[in-house]
């Protein structure tokens, strides 16, 4: 498949949540980088409950001696009883200007990871931070704005989505994942409005959202779920954008 990057304009959408809940269904062997310049990982104070105890991350693949290949083998994680794999992020946001010169050549490396049969979602975190992941956004084969369909949220997202069209940024493809579908504005009206196409819609229930965010028990029905539901309709559509974009590459050039 590819590497899909996930990212937030504003507020607290559901990135680190949406990243995790995608990689837990993949479909393929899948590592999950945690790429969020804000400090903290995520996963290990929230899915794992602080069970888990740092290991290694960026920090350490950026301080490595051995190659970035090497070093991601070293750091990468498994989540036991899954095909996913995660490195951790940083331990504080003071940690972000380090990994300035660790963006490129892990975007590189995560480009070849395909070959091998693993993809890679990358959670960016918050746009526009010091320390943001640019090179892993604008090297990843979908990108992904995380939104709720909330007036100041679409607000937030819009400006962003117009120099989006622009061409200010060097993305290859973008699109948008909507939280809260008719809440109360629509997935449509969402892509009319930012002029970005929906790949993804997801309920917003915090209870089941819990299972990934939080590590929490599923609550009843949740495989079979609207979240689950949503997720697994998300990954098919990522699916299908990746192989569209890649088809019309191919056929332009075509002699």
């Amino acid at each position: 498949m590819a590497v899909i990057a996930l990212a937030s304009v504003s507020g607290s959408p559901g990135v680190t949540t949406t990243a995790l809940g995608l990689a837990l269904l993949w479909p393929r062997p899948v590592l999950l980088v945690e790429a969020d310049p804000t400090g903290g990982s995520g996963l290990l104070a929230g899915y794992f409950r602080g069970t888990r105890e740092y290991e290694a991350g960026l920090i350490e693949l950026a301080l490595t001696a051995s190659s970035i290949h090497d070093g991601l083998a070293e750091v990468a994680q498994r989540i036991d009883g899954t095909t996913v794999s995660f490195v951790a992020g940083t331990r504080s946001h003071t940690q972000a200007t380090a990994l300035r010169d660790l963006w490129q050549p892990l975007a590189e490396e995560l480009a070849d990871l395909e070959s091998t049969g693993q993809d890679v979602i990358v959670d960016a975190g918050r746009l526009g931070l010091v320390g943001s992941p640019e090179p892993l956004l604008a090297s990843a084969d979908l990108t992904l704005l995380v939104t709720r369909t909330t007036l100041p949220a679409l607000s937030a997202v819009r400006s962003w989505a117009d120099s989006i069209q622009r061409g200010t940024f060097d993305w290859q493809q973008a699109g948008v994942v909507v939280v809260g579908d008719g809440e109360p504005y629509k997935a449509s009206e969402v892509g009319r409005v930012l002029g970005l196409p929906v790949v993804a819609t997801l309920p917003d229930e915090p209870a089941a959202a819990a299972v990934f965010s939080r590590g929490v028990q599923p609550p009843k029905r949740f495989e079979t779920g609207s979240l689950v539901r949503g997720l697994q309709a998300g990954i098919a559509s990522i699916h299908s954008t990746v192989s569209r974009q890649r088809s019309e590459l191919l056929e332009g050039v075509r002699p």
